[in-house]
């Protein structure tokens, strides 16, 4: 190989190396801008985890583990008030009670909880995944970044110089 073509390659091994470097350190700012936005919307709408949660009872909502748990009792809390029914099973059920009757409001009245209870626990699962990308991210950029940084180690060792006894043993052999 020549040294021309092998100062070409260490040249574009350097390159994708800084260009590696470059976006470990976007991905791990922006997994983190992320992060911090979302964690702000939830600390904003000042939700504390309900105080017979399984886990993180009375803590504030701030972060993906928060934010499941209060998920996770809320939809609790909508299956005790409908006796265990779910939304589709409460829309059977009006359907087949007497119109205008006090069961079929009451069914109706019950179907309106469960709804709302299924918006919020959409909304808490979209920041939970919201996190889950967050934390890939910044996971890709610390290992883009480690591999930026053994490119460029490795394309700054190959340029070295090299002693003459080495390069004698290199030209006979």
């Amino acid at each position: 190989m020549s040294t021309a073509t092998t100062t070409k390659n260490l040249g574009l091994v350097k390159v994708t190396g800084l260009i590696a470097l470059i976006a470990g350190i976007i991905f791990v700012i922006a997994g983190g801008v992320t992060w911090g936005m979302v964690s702000g919307q939830l600390t904003d709408q000042k939700i504390t985890v309900a105080e017979d949660a399984q886990w993180f009872a009375g803590d504030a909502v701030w972060g993906p583990f928060t934010a499941y748990s209060q998920a996770d009792i809320i939809n609790t809390h909508a299956l005790d008030s409908t006796e265990g029914r779910t939304y589709a099973e409460l829309g059977a059920l009006i359907h087949a009670a007497p119109e205008g009757s006090d069961e079929a409001v009451a069914l109706q009245a019950q179907r309106t909880t469960v709804m709302n209870a299924s918006f919020l626990r959409a909304a808490l699962y979209t920041s939970v995944v919201a996190f889950g990308v967050a934390a890939l991210v910044m996971g890709l950029g610390v290992l883009l970044g480690l591999i930026g940084v053994a490119l460029t180690r490795l394309a700054k060792s190959a340029e070295a110089p090299v002693s003459p006894a080495a390069d004698r043993e290199h030209a006979s052999a």
